[in-house]
């Protein structure tokens, strides 16, 4: 079977998702709430397609009896994924998402054992969150199977964000970052620490943020002191240090919907020429009791392009039998290697 249900197809993520399923044999039933942006894009591929929002129990269900499977590509994940969820271990249907944020993995976890006695998979995070930082973590665990420590960073080269990674960071804002220590969840200010990168033969100036791994990279490798970096300029991070004193004005309503407001007038996401010229970074470094270090790092296609090859790749596997019953991580499920599948990605 070749067919799947895309929940969030008229997203920008869900329409690159659409775009290249053909390319991977796959023949998703595209689904959003909203008509107008969805139906264009059905007819354009020549796909069947739903209408329905989250709330409207019976047709979701109905919807996902028709697939073995779903991706869901509608956030802010915070508020979409609990409805999807339930109707997955409803109708006993795998559940595949692009989210990247912490609280949601988290929230993922916890219906590991629902999802087990139904024999079906949860695995958030088939995108650039988390697949590639997921697998180089799971690689270098195997390197330095003792480390206790890992530092996992990113940088995206020539690229920006979609609408719907801006909204989601709005809704975020003053909430600071992220740590794991001693195995726990820690809060601590969202750029306490930087440093300086070599990204293959790159350097690049990288600053803590509250990246998925924070959740993921420890159920993969049980590695229980994780923080994760991304790349920003100097300025910014010296800025950004000051931003505690601003976090709760930055959790009003009023300063979040403006800068939504902002985000709307933006284009929807970095446009193909932009997509096929940029590149993504990953880097990774474990540590043990020693002060032994082992680190990695990938050079793989624009991040967005990397999020649709990922969730078609892993729907490929699920759909032809390759998966694992309950809560899952890529690298957990399908091994350090997933990741070079990916074309266009290579370990350095």
């Amino acid at each position: 079977m070749n067919e799947f249900l895309l929940y969030g197809a008229n997203g920008y993520t869900g329409q690159l998702i659409a775009r290249l399923a053909s390319s991977y044999g796959l023949r998703p039933i595209l689904a959003a709430r909203n008509k107008a942006s969805l139906e264009p894009l059905a007819l354009e591929l020549n796909l069947p397609y739903r209408i329905f929002g989250l709330e409207e129990k019976e047709k979701l269900e109905s919807a996902l009896l028709e697939v073995p499977l779903v991706v869901h590509a509608a956030g802010p994940f915070i508020y979409t994924l609990k409805p999807m969820i339930d109707a997955c271990l409803a109708t006993g249907r795998h559940y595949l998402d692009i989210n990247g944020d912490i609280s949601c993995f988290e929230q993922v976890k916890t219906h590991d054992a629902a999802a087990r006695e139904r024999g079906i998979m949860l695995l958030p995070g088939v995108g650039f969150d988390v697949v590639p930082t997921d697998c180089l973590s799971l690689f270098l665990k195997e390197k330095l199977p003792d480390a206790n420590r890992l530092k996992i960073a990113f940088a995206s080269i020539g690229s920006t964000i979609s609408h719907g990674t801006a909204m989601t960071m709005a809704g975020k804002l003053g909430e600071g970052g992220m740590i794991r220590k001693d195995g726990k969840i820690i809060r601590r200010p969202l750029g306490e620490n930087g440093m300086n990168v070599k990204f293959g033969n790159r350097e690049i100036f990288v600053m803590s943020i509250p990246w998925g791994d924070i959740s993921t990279a420890y159920h993969t490798t049980g590695i229980p002191n994780i923080e994760t970096f991304t790349a920003v300029p100097k300025k910014a991070y010296t800025i950004l240090k000051f931003q505690s004193l601003f976090n709760g004005l930055l959790r009003t309503d009023m300063v979040r919907n403006l800068i939504r407001k902002k985000i709307s007038q933006r284009p929807a996401g970095p446009d193909d020429a932009m997509r096929a010229k940029a590149k993504s970074l990953v880097w990774a470094e474990v540590t043990n009791e020693k002060g032994e270090k082992k680190s990695a790092s990938l050079e793989g296609p624009e991040g967005y392009t990397m999020t649709a090859h990922g969730a078609l790749m892993i729907t490929q596997l699920v759909l032809s039998g390759n998966f694992k019953t309950g809560y899952q991580t890529p690298a957990g499920c399908y091994g350090a290697n997933l990741v070079l599948d990916i074309p266009g990605v290579i370990q350095m």
